[in-house]
């Protein structure tokens, strides 16, 4: 049987969409820095391109910088900020940030000082979405972009960023979102380019495709694509979970991504499951991209109060908008059928 895909929390599947309008751009062969008729016709696709993303992201009275990542715009939103943050924040986050700020066991995070503090929106292990304070002073939008409503007009907050793959765009794009009047100091400095605030020849393909997929993405959502996802997630919920206890769903109590699903069997290793289900033909993963390729426990989850040892023992998996019920159902018979035989050399 084919294989089947269930980890778009580390990147998405490319959307047509997204392939079409990255082809296109292709045959635009003006720099949009150049003030020719070609380079002109470039900046043209550049700022159009500015426009899609910045009303798909809800942020018309915003700044939007392009960046190659969203770990580069976070550490344009964060360095020199002093801010702080929560264990479950991702390392691009908490490389900048002091871990100071409390997890509650259902995954979400109160924050006293907005002005001080970063914190993300939804989580990519275990799915849960915070409720983000006016005045917040950074948020990471990158795992709820595309995948539940929001507006950044709308969140109170003075800077947040996205990456273009986690929604279906190309590898290699990311974008700042800073409020009206708020400003970050340039990292990387040359020719000027994205006002002053990101030098270096905008990737206008992925520029271009990144504003498609966020379009379509958007479409999906109205059209109820939220809804159905989290029908699936709560139908494969209900069959994997151990209701002797032995297999846990973290952040199951709080609000969540609809295509995300954290389980944890305590003694089970999570890199384990990923390389017997890889066999079985299914791609899930043990927690963040950037970090599950590391034989280390989940700090997401330790931040949650999860003993370390446990922590090891996560599966993530994650599902958009070309799944079917039908593979989470050939997943669930198959990880089912490898806990049965864990379990049964546990003697449990």
């Amino acid at each position: 049987m084919s294989r089947v895909y269930l980890d778009w929390n580390a990147t998405a599947p490319l959307r047509p969409e997204a392939r079409a309008a990255m082809a296109e751009a292709l045959d635009v062969t003006g720099n949009p820095s150049s003030v020719h008729a070609e380079g002109r016709a470039a900046k043209m696709l550049l700022e159009r391109s500015r426009e899609t993303l910045a009303e798909a992201l809800g942020a018309a009275q915003a700044d939007i910088v392009f960046t190659s990542c969203a770990t580069e715009a976070a550490a344009l939103a964060l360095e020199g900020q002093g801010l702080t943050c929560a264990g479950i924040e991702h390392d691009a986050v908490r490389a900048w940030c002091a871990e100071t700020l409390l997890v509650e066991a259902s995954g979400r995070v109160t924050v006293a000082d907005p002005a001080g503090a970063a914190l993300q929106l939804a989580n990519s292990e275990t799915g849960v979405i915070q409720d983000l304070p006016h005045g917040l002073a950074v948020s990471d939008l990158t795992q709820a972009f595309g995948k539940i409503p929001f507006a950044f007009d709308w969140l109170g907050v003075e800077a947040g960023f996205v990456s273009a793959h986690k929604l279906g765009g190309p590898r290699g794009v990311g974008a700042l979102i800073l409020r009206a009047g708020a400003d970050r100091p340039a990292r990387l400095r040359g020719g000027g380019q994205e006002s002053g605030r990101r030098a270096g020849t905008e990737n206008l393909a992925g520029i271009a495709g990144f504003a498609a997929a966020a379009v379509a993405a958007q479409r999906d959502l109205a059209a109820g694509m939220a809804e159905k996802l989290a029908e699936m997630r709560d139908r494969l919920a209900m069959r994997l979970e151990d209701h002797d206890g032995n297999t846990m769903l973290p952040g199951r109590d709080s609000p969540r991504l609809p295509q995300t699903l954290s389980i944890l069997t305590p003694g089970w290793r999570g890199e384990t499951q990923v390389m017997q289900m890889d066999l079985a033909g299914f791609a899930v993963s043990a927690g963040s991209a950037c970090s599950s390729g590391k034989v280390r426990s989940s700090g997401v989850l330790r931040a949650m109060g999860v003993p370390e040892a446990d922590a090891g023992c996560a599966l993530r998996v994650s599902f958009g908008a070309t799944t079917t019920p039908e593979e989470l159902d050939r997943f669930a018979a198959a990880w089912l059928s490898a806990r049965a035989r864990w379990q049964s050399k546990q003697g449990r």
